[in-house]
């Protein structure tokens, strides 16, 4: 492997256009019909986008609405599936795309990487795997989004290890810390050197859209006390109308309980602190709209905690169907919940800051021609027939494993 490449996986940084595409070249797993427009855009404007450009990339429709994208969980196929997410949400030309974690499985090998390293003749064990696993998700995940600014979030697969919240944290140092998200935290009143953080938020076009960190089952105090201010201010701000609460695992008590927080008796946190976020976002809802967004389960659902009374229900979202093994449903779902599919979840935002969400589901046929080509067409097949718990039993398990298994609840 190059010096070159070495560098840039232990940095996590995005080089000049000519180290990315020397980068390319040096390795046989990403060839160089890969190097276009996306890469270079990527790397040119991702990080000079300021607040005012994010929010003035697309072109308000007439009525004033405008459209995000999201979803999450992204590994064992993440390759394949998310430059045809990229490729479809494109046509709605929207201002950002925001991913709720879990980018590579960390515990084994992904079989898009292993199929990739097979057709250029190699065979990666997990020393290796483990030390390309979050370039790969940067150069093949990341970077077909092109200049559409892309916020990432950590999941419980970010903190397997040898992976850890701090490594995550040094990794994606570049996407935690944009000018978007250095000036929110200016203007909450953060001075001196600001050190990238796995929780974060920022206001556009009337909306506060905040990622929490429960990678490890539960909000830290400090994340907490910091929630509760962000809260604050939004109830005080008239320039906020909305927000959206973007996570890994859901809150407590859905409908999705049996993979959520709280979901383990043996971890009290989980469940005092996702319960504390619960009832602060329950009472903001007096003031203002909330919009709650979670994956680790790898399937879609709308109306997660209709299962509560009236009176003590969020608007909530499940969107894990960014290329993860999809999983069973729970019993007794909404009728629009859907398994065994892939797609993102398409967010429309009117003048007022409410917002509607439509599952987008894509297909085997929106995979780019160049990333059909880089892989065997196996492997294309496989991701979209048999990646499945499902169907298939046996499909988290068809690559080497790096770790012990893993508790069902942290899958």
């Amino acid at each position: 492997m190059s010096s070159i490449r070495e560098h840039r996986m232990l940095s996590g940084r995005p080089r000049s256009n000519a180290v990315t595409l020397a980068v390319v070249l040096t390795i046989g797993l990403f060839p160089l019909m890969f190097v276009g427009e996306p890469v270079r855009a990527f790397a040119a404007g991702q990080k000079a986008l300021s607040t005012e450009e994010t929010s003035l990339r697309k072109t308000p429709s007439p009525d004033g609405e405008w459209q995000f994208v999201v979803s999450g969980d992204s590994r064992n196929c993440g390759d394949v599936v998310m430059p045809a997410i990229a490729a479809q949400s494109a046509h709605y030309k929207p201002s950002f795309y925001w991913h709720l974690g879990d980018l590579r499985a960390i515990y084994k090998i992904d079989e898009d990487m292993a199929a990739a390293a097979t057709r250029a003749g190699e065979t990666l064990s997990c020393e290796v795997y483990h030390r390309r696993a979050w370039s790969d998700f940067i150069e093949n995940q990341i970077a077909p989004f092109g200049d559409t600014p892309f916020f990432v979030g950590i999941g419980n697969h970010e903190v397997i290890p040898p992976k850890t919240e701090e490594k995550f944290t040094t990794q994606f140092a570049d996407w935690l810390l944009t000018p978007v998200l250095q000036d929110q935290r200016r203007r909450d009143g953060e001075q001196g050197t600001l050190q990238p953080r796995a929780y974060y938020h920022w206001v556009q076009g009337g909306v506060d859209f905040i990622y929490l960190d429960n990678a490890s089952d539960a909000f830290s105090e400090q994340q907490l006390k910091w929630f509760d201010r962000v809260l604050a201010g939004d109830a005080a701000d008239e320039g906020v109308r909305s927000i959206v609460v973007g996570m890994h695992e859901a809150l407590p008590d859905s409908i999705a309980r049996n993979h959520s927080m709280c979901d383990n008796p043996q971890e009290p946190d989980s469940c005092t602190s996702g319960r504390h976020v619960y009832e602060a976002l329950l009472d903001f809802q007096n003031k203002k709209p909330v919009y709650v967004l979670a994956s680790h389960s790898h399937y879609y659902m709308e109306g997660i905690f209709d299962n509560l009374p009236p009176q003590r229900r969020l608007p909530g979202w499940i969107i894990g169907t960014a290329g993860a093994v999809r999983y069973a449903l729970p019993k007794a779902p909404p009728p629009n919940a859907k398994t065994d599919v892939y797609g993102f979840l398409l967010a429309t935002v009117d003048r007022e800051g409410r917002i509607k969400f439509e599952f987008q589901q894509v297909h085997k046929s929106d995979v780019p021609a160049s990333v059909q080509r880089r892989y065997p067409s196996s492997l294309i097949r496989w991701c979209f027939a048999h990646n499945s718990a499902n169907l298939d039993p046996t499909a988290p398990d068809t690559t080497a494993r790096c770790t012990p298994p893993l508790p069902a609840a942290s899958r």
